[in-house]
């Protein structure tokens, strides 16, 4: 299994970016997928995360701001950020998980992308 994350680049505060993740090897609709980030000196968290039957969780930190969504046709997730604050820079990263629910902890993950950079400056 391949995930593919991209879309990750600098961005100016109260700006958006979109992540996308594109897997291969495995189709990810009978996966839970998510969304986590490591950002300088800190932990990988948890960001945003669906299940296969298409549930969503949010971390407190980006409810209300993030978006995640999954497109199984393309076999695809996305992240949509809007109103970027500079505590949002990290390396993103999306991973695939085998459960029935929300996966919201790393080591619950089977699958990880090799991340992508956000940077939102003030």
């Amino acid at each position: 299994v391949q995930l593919q994350a991209s879309g990750g680049g600098l961005v100016q505060a109260g700006g958006s970016l979109r992540l996308s993740c594109a897997a291969s090897g495995r189709a990810i609709s009978s996966y839970a997928m998510g969304w986590f980030r490591q950002a300088p000196g800190k932990e990988r968290e948890f960001v945003a995360g669906i299940s296969w039957s298409e549930n969503i969780l949010y971390a407190d930190s980006v409810k209300g701001r993030f978006t995640i969504s999954r497109d199984n046709a393309k076999n695809t997730v996305y992240l949509q950020m809007n109103s970027l604050k500079p505590e949002d820079t990290a390396v993103y990263y999306c991973a695939m998980g085998v459960g029935s629910g929300v996966i919201t902890i790393t080591y619950g993950m089977d699958y990880w992308g090799k991340g992508t950079l956000v940077t939102v400056s003030s």
